[in-house]
C-alpha cells in the first residue's frame, strides 16, 4: 500500500482568493495557513453541511403523507411531495428546515413544522493517509479532532514524524493545509483542531526515525548472517 502522498498542485497562481489572515503560498502554490477555518456556512464550525449522497428522513409534523426518506443526488437537491426538487447540499439542517418550511407554506400548508434527520452522511468521512497504522477512509461527525481522527487509524507508524501532520481542507473552492504538531497537542501545549467531513490528513515520516529503523534492519541481517557462519 502507498502510505505516503506528496504534496500536489492544487491552487492555481492567477487565482484570487481570500485567504484568512497568515496564508503563504508553498510548492506548486497550494496554499498553507497557521490554523485551518472551519468550511462554509458552518458558524464557525458550529453546523455541519449537508453533501451529496446523504440520506435524509423529512418530517413534517401531522403531516405524515408528507415525511419522505430522501438522498442528496448528484446536482446537490432533494425531491419533496407538493414542492418537487430542493437544494440541500451545502446547506445546514436547519437551514434546510427553514427553505422547506418556506417553500410549503408559500401554497399549501399554515405554519409548517418541519425536522430533517441525517441518517447516512457519505460526505462525512476523513481520509488518512502515509505513516499512519491503519490509513484509509474513516466516518466522522461534527465533534471529532485531529486527535480522535488519528486513533480512527490506530495512532501513527513507529517512524512517523509527530510534527509532520498535515491536514488539507477546501476552502472557497480552493485547498488549504495546515501543518499540526501532534506531541504539542498531546502535551496540552497546542489546540487539538477540530476535522470535518472531506478533509485529508498526511502523516510523513522521520527521517532520523527512518535512518534508526534502517540501521536496525541491516545490523539485525548481519548479526543473522554472524550466527549463520558454521564453526570450523
Amino acid at each position: 500500500m502507498e502510505r505516503q502522498v506528496p504534496v500536489t498542485a492544487l491552487v492555481s497562481p492567477q487565482d484570487n482568493v481570500q485567504l484568512p489572515n497568515g496564508a503563504k503560498s508553498i510548492e506548486n502554490d497550494l496554499q498553507i495557513v497557521e490554523s485551518l477555518p472551519a468550511p462554509e456556512n458552518t458558524r464557525g464550525g458550529a453546523d455541519s453541511v449537508l453533501l451529496v449522497g446523504d440520506l435524509l428522513e423529512v418530517d413534517v409534523f401531522q403531516v405524515d403523507e408528507l415525511d419522505k426518506t430522501v438522498q442528496i443526488d448528484s446536482s446537490g437537491r432533494i425531491s419533496m411531495p407538493l414542492i418537487g426538487r430542493v437544494a440541500a447540499a451545502g446547506k445546514t439542517v436547519g437551514a434546510l428546515e427553514s427553505e422547506l418550511e418556506r417553500l410549503y407554506e408559500i401554497k399549501h400548508l399554515q405554519s409548517p413544522d418541519i425536522a430533517v434527520l441525517v441518517t447516512e452522511s457519505k460526505g462525512q468521512q476523513v481520509t488518512l493517509n502515509g505513516e499512519f497504522l491503519t490509513p484509509g477512509v474513516y466516518p466522522s461527525s461534527s465533534n471529532t479532532t485531529l486527535l480522535q481522527a488519528v486513533a480512527l487509524a490506530r495512532g501513527l507508524s513507529p517512524i512517523a514524524d509527530t510534527g509532520k501532520i498535515f491536514v488539507y481542507r477546501d476552502f472557497q473552492g480552493k485547498k488549504l493545509v495546515a501543518n499540526y504538531n501532534l506531541k504539542k497537542i498531546q502535551q496540552g501545549q497546542a489546540i487539538d483542531p477540530k476535522i470535518f467531513g472531506g478533509d485529508i490528513i498526511v502523516a510523513f515520516s522521520s527521517k532520523t526515525k527512518l535512518a534508526q529503523k534502517n540501521l536496525k534492519e541491516t545490523l539485525g541481517v548481519a548479526a543473522n548472517a554472524v550466527r549463520a557462519i558454521p564453526l570450523l
